[in-house]
């Protein structure tokens, strides 16, 4: 459903939109959530948020896709409950801070410095059609600290753009690059062990 669609239905009160918007944007918005607040007030302040979008939907000057507006929605009350509850949350632990962005897995613009070893695999499609496979990246993804998977959930998966995600989480570039680097070293290192035969 484009955005535009799934705006009309929502401000018609459509029951089937509004379904169709938290199974697309829920889980993300809970990401964003933890990711600024830690899990204790995450999912009030979801619920928060999509009461705000509701109301706020009628004065959307669609100057940014839908997702990128509920996102900011979430993030901008998820940093004002942390400053009421003055909280601090770590930007990452101390070896993501001591993590370079000219790691050798990677330049500084993302791309790889020197690919993985060859998989026995034809395909990216063959590759990622395994069911194990999906276990393995699904349990590499959840041992990943908060913010990482955030940064590279917001980043390689929903597309965001760095400014972006940067302005959520309230997060200097260079910091959510290396962020972002040490979350896709880590994937790609559990993927290079399953393809091993070291994980399965």
């Amino acid at each position: 459903m484009d955005d535009e669609t799934l705006i009309t239905g929502l401000l018609a009160g459509d029951e089937a939109a509004f379904r169709y918007a938290v199974a697309a944007y829920h889980n993300l918005m809970h990401h964003v959530a933890r990711a600024i607040i830690g899990s204790e007030f995450a999912e009030e302040i979801v619920q928060d948020a999509w009461l705000s979008v509701i109301r706020a939907l009628p004065q959307f000057e669609r100057r940014s896709s839908l997702k990128t507006w509920i996102l900011q929605i979430v993030s901008n009350l998820a940093k004002s409950r942390l400053r009421r509850e003055r909280r601090s949350i770590a930007v990452g632990d101390a070896a993501d801070l001591a993590f370079a962005v000219s790691d050798i897995s990677f330049q500084p613009d993302g791309h790889w410095a020197e690919w993985p070893g060859q998989w026995h695999h034809d395909t990216p499609e063959l590759l990622l059609a395994s069911v194990q496979l999906q276990s393995v990246i699904e349990t590499a993804l959840a041992a990943l600290p908060e913010l990482q998977r955030t940064v590279l959930t917001l980043r390689d998966v929903e597309g965001l753009e760095m400014e972006e995600i940067c302005n959520m989480l309230e997060l200097s570039e260079s910091n959510s690059r290396v962020l972002l680097h040490r979350a896709r070293l880590r994937l790609w290192q559990s993927i290079d062990k399953f393809q091993r035969g070291e994980v399965g």
